[in-house]
């Protein structure tokens, strides 16, 4: 009986490693992520830049690093910061007429929003002066009175 148990469960463990090798090509091959964009991977690689720049202060700091060495690197690795932000802000302008279009509208939305003057958000309960916008004062709880 003891038997009979220990082979079922060898030949599932084999079934369950080899059952991956044998797929279909289509199954194996990976899903890209939906967020995945030009200006996302830009941010991506410029953030590994970013930390491949500190770790090679601390290396340099730490005495790992020659002089000569860490300028050298230090250069290449500004330099390619700033191609990548030069492609970023690339990426992010409007190309057509379309996106144009639309950044005149936010652009003119935004103009048009006016701020509620400090004097709104001025307890009149206890006169204390509330950060922009709240709807109860900060100081005691007073609702701040809507105009």
């Amino acid at each position: 009986m003891f038997l009979l148990v220990a082979v079922l469960i060898s030949i599932a463990l084999v079934v369950f490693v080899v059952a991956p090798l044998l797929a279909p090509e289509a199954a194996n091959e990976a899903v890209v992520p939906i967020d995945v964009t030009p200006l996302a991977d830009l941010k991506r690689r410029r953030l590994v830049v970013y930390e491949n720049i500190q770790d090679l202060e601390f290396e340099y700091k730490a005495g790992k690093i020659a002089s000569q060495d860490y300028q050298s690197l230090r250069e290449n690795y500004l330099a390619e910061a700033a191609e990548l932000m030069l492609a970023s802000q690339e990426a992010e302008r409007p190309v057509g007429p379309l996106d144009a279009f639309i950044e005149r509208e936010v652009a003119a939305r935004r103009a048009q929003r006016k701020p509620q003057p400090a004097e709104e958000y001025v307890c009149s309960k206890c006169g204390f002066e509330n950060p922009l916008p709240v709807k109860f004062c900060g100081n005691c709880g007073a609702k701040i009175k809507e105009q």
